[in-house]
């Protein structure tokens, strides 16, 4: 081995640089910057004050090799991509080497912050590699918080988005059962009017289904009628007069009902009659998931007017539980009942009624609907006209000038001796007859 050769394998073990041993210069190594830590940072400071940006790199230095030059080795100042006229930005450069290999290069830039355009980003360059200072404007509202804001808005939107699908029903329910209006002083004799076919799926649907929930569990009164609701043209008076003692008309509209006559021939006139019934009819389509199979003009028509229906769907098995949607659409649907903590008989409805009018209650304890054993009444007893006996002194006294004719009682000019023998059979059988159950 040569002496030139083991003189360059001492000058690489001395130097520990594996870089130059391979004849890479170590002016061209990327910097180590100390200021500012990891190479970024961010001033908030106000508009008026001043700000000093310390850059501190640790540069690789040999300062044998001719390629280190001190302009290679310079921090370079920028503003947003722009180099810095370093007149009007004063600045503190300092140099020191560190250790044989390695050089120390610091910059201090002073910045005034006059204007707003004074903020931004500041760079500090050397061998092609920069750190950057932000600088901001503490005086600008920060949109962090704002962002946060927003965020948690959103999740709370979303919360009750999804609370309010869900407890919808037990809400209203409950606000409505709570501070909703009753349905009372309206003289009416029953909460719903049913019309149904009389086939064996509806009248097991309404027999056993509907009217036990809604008679026992909710406490309405209920009139059902299997019978064709509009048999011709016009609604009869009995469908007249039994529907208006309805506060609700409900419909339970199957395959069957739609094969009436009026279903079948005219269905929009026959709905519109069902319009003039009630204001709101309810109408339960018990076509089981079968809706899209039913005829075009029908579909059509509830379309038309479902603003003015309230259209309920019985899907069998999942509509069963009390708790189901059905229920609770139903009973939003019907009126509030009155809770009434008395055992008077009637219905509370009408017991409200301050002349407690007969007309409005079934069966009343005040009034006997038994026939009258004597028709004829007692029309051979006469009962004596009693009158006020002549008081012993006058209430005011008497003067001679006033003749003893004058002072004497009349008698009453209204006789009511006859009042044993009036016949009160008619009127009580009139009672009887309208007060009888339809």
């Amino acid at each position: 081995m040569s002496s030139n050769q083991l003189s360059f394998i001492l000058a690489c073990t001395l130097w520990n640089r594996m870089s130059v041993c391979a004849g890479e210069s170590l002016c061209t190594q990327a910097p180590e910057f100390q200021l500012p830590s990891g190479g970024q940072s961010e001033v908030w400071e106000t508009l008026g004050s001043s700000v000093a940006l310390n850059c501190t790199a640790l540069l690789s230095w040999n300062q044998t090799d001719q390629r280190c030059e001190a302009t290679f080795s310079t921090l370079l100042w920028s503003k947003d991509g722009t180099p810095l006229n370093l007149s009007l930005y004063p600045q503190n450069t300092s140099t020191w080497t560190h250790s044989p290999s390695q050089m120390m290069v610091s910059s201090v830039l002073q910045v005034r912050l006059r204007e707003q355009a004074d903020f931004g980003l500041y760079s500090c360059e050397v061998r092609n590699t920069s750190a950057d200072f932000s600088l901001q404007n503490t005086a600008q509202p920060s949109h962090t918080a704002a962002v946060i804001a927003a965020i948690s808005l959103f999740l709370l939107l979303t919360v009750a988005a999804v609370v309010y699908s869900r407890c919808r029903l037990n809400v209203t329910l409950w606000y409505r059962n709570s501070y909703g209006d009753y349905e009372i002083d309206d003289g009416k004799l029953h909460d719903a009017y049913i019309s149904y076919v009389n086939n064996e799926y509806d009248r097991k649907l309404v027999n056993f289904i509907l009217k036990p929930h809604l008679v026992n569990k909710s406490g309405h009164k209920l009139h059902l009628n299997d019978n064709n609701i509009l048999p011709g043209d016009e609604p009869s008076a009995e469908l007249l007069m039994n529907v208006s003692h309805c506060r609700r008309l409900i419909v339970v509209m199957s395959h069957a009902y739609l094969e009436q006559d009026w279903c079948f021939n005219n269905f929009r006139q026959g709905l519109l009659h069902l319009l003039e019934l009630s204001q709101r009819p309810i109408i339960i389509i018990t076509l089981e998931g079968q809706v899209k199979h039913m005829r075009p003009d029908v579909v059509q028509q509830i379309r038309e007017h479902q603003h003015r229906l309230t259209l309920l769907t019985w899907s069998g098995s999942h509509s069963m539980p009390p708790s189901s949607v059905f229920w609770k659409e139903l009973a939003l649907a019907m009126p509030r009942k009155v809770v009434f903590h008395s055992d008077a008989a009637g219905d509370p409805q009408t017991l409200f009624q301050d002349d407690k009018d007969p007309m409005l209650t079934l069966n009343p304890d005040y009034l006997d609907c038994r026939p009258d054993p004597d028709p004829a009444g007692d029309l051979g007893l006469r009962l004596p006209v009693h009158k006020a006996p002549t008081p012993r002194v006058p209430v005011l006294p008497m003067f001679p000038s006033v003749p003893a004719s004058l002072t004497e009682p009349k008698p009453s000019d209204i006789d009511v001796s006859d009042l044993g023998s009036r016949n009160y059979g008619a009127r009580n059988d009139f009672y009887c007859l309208v007060t009888e159950d339809i």
